[in-house]
């Protein structure tokens, strides 16, 4: 059996020197392929022109570069927002969005092939799991995007990991993606420019707590107390709220980095005076910001995003306990930029060539 190529965003540095050595190649080699592949985002071996001939050759017949294949695109109609359906090597799929802002560019990336969460609402929860995603696959999202915006003479300038999946129940995985991405000798992406977003995985954050980043965690609420969250939710039953804040007030206070607390607003669901005034007091002392988005609706989900008079219900309560807060602005919603629904769209054609999607029921 022929051996798998190796996936070069996989391997972090000191990997990928080694790789090199033990090909009889000086050490140096490897800084000129790392530059290669994160600093002039390469997508074909032959574009390397300062390695030789037959290290191109090896490198071509026993490695790869990674690059996903955008199978489908959507744009929204004022050109802001474009997301891509991305072909994985083995065939299965992943959705990346590309959101345009006055002064910032934004990868959101996924970390998982469908996700295990289960939640209500999520185009993606609604699709079961299928796989985690490699590292390297998870990088090549971010860079997928880097090289369209590099032809329009432009750069990008954040990455958040809110696409499809929870990143801490893909946890090395994700951590490599981000190591890969802040390295400064590499794609030089700063800390604080990239955002890990999960829906309450206790261990997960408290682990993260001891990594030393100063990345942004955000934290998918959705609702402030526990019936309401299971229903919305569903790991809620496992992390229950006060679970989850314990570890958010102990990163805080280990990392100095705020917390953003995720709130998709739903008609009559949770955009009540009762969920404003628990969350206000769920958040009183804790450096935290409230992320407060209308409901972008999927099919699988009867739940309407709420109305203008709900919203500002809502928002009245937290400039009252003096909780931060921003209404977003829903983008791509012309496109169904939401996780997961362009996968959904084409997963009957996928459910062809792949068996049945496995149940998810395994968390730490």
């Amino acid at each position: 059996m022929t051996p798998r190529p190796v996936e070069l965003t996989n391997l972090d540095f000191p990997a990928l020197q080694s790789l090199l050595v033990d090909w009889g190649e000086p050490a140096y080699r490897a800084r000129q392929l790392w530059e290669w592949l994160y600093v002039h985002l390469a997508t074909d071996f032959d574009q390397m022109s300062n390695l030789s001939r037959p290290l191109r050759d090896r490198l071509a017949a026993g490695t790869t570069i990674g690059v996903p294949q955008a199978i489908g695109t959507v744009q929204s109609t004022d050109g802001e927002t474009r997301k891509d359906l991305l072909r994985l090597e083995d065939g299965e799929t992943v959705e990346a969005v590309l959101m345009r802002y006055r002064e910032r560019r934004t990868a959101c990336i996924s970390t998982q092939v469908g996700c295990t969460i289960g939640c209500a609402f999520c185009a993606t929860g609604q699709m079961g799991f299928r796989r985690n995603l490699t590292g390297g696959e998870i990088v090549a999202q971010a860079l997928h995007f880097a090289r369209i915006l590099r032809d329009e003479e432009t750069h990008l300038t954040n990455v958040v990991l809110m696409g499809m999946g929870e990143p801490l129940l893909n946890y090395e995985a994700s951590l490599a993606a981000i190591r890969r991405l802040v390295a400064s000798d590499g794609f030089n992406l700063g800390q604080r420019h990239i955002t890990l977003s999960t829906v309450g995985i206790a261990p997960g954050i408290q682990r993260l707590t001891k990594e030393g980043l100063q990345i942004t965690l955000a934290v998918s609420l959705h609702a402030a107390t526990d019936p309401l969250r299971d229903q919305l939710v569903p790991i809620n039953r496992r992390y229950r709220l006060d679970t989850l804040f314990e570890a958010c007030y102990d990163y805080v206070k280990h990392t100095g980095r705020r917390i953003s607390f995720e709130w998709a607003l739903m008609d009559g669901v949770n955009d009540t005076p009762e969920q404003a005034q628990a969350l206000a007091a769920r958040l009183r002392g804790l450096l935290a910001h409230v992320n407060l988005i209308p409901l972008n609706p999927t099919p699988g989900y009867t739940g309407r995003p709420s109305s203008h008079d709900r919203i500002s219900a809502f928002t009245a309560t937290l400039e009252q306990s003096h909780i931060p807060y921003t209404l977003r602005v829903r983008r791509g919603i012309d496109i169904q930029a939401g996780c997961g629904q362009l996968r959904q769209r084409n997963q009957s054609r996928e459910q062809k060539a792949h068996s049945s999607i496995q149940p998810a029921t395994q968390f730490p």
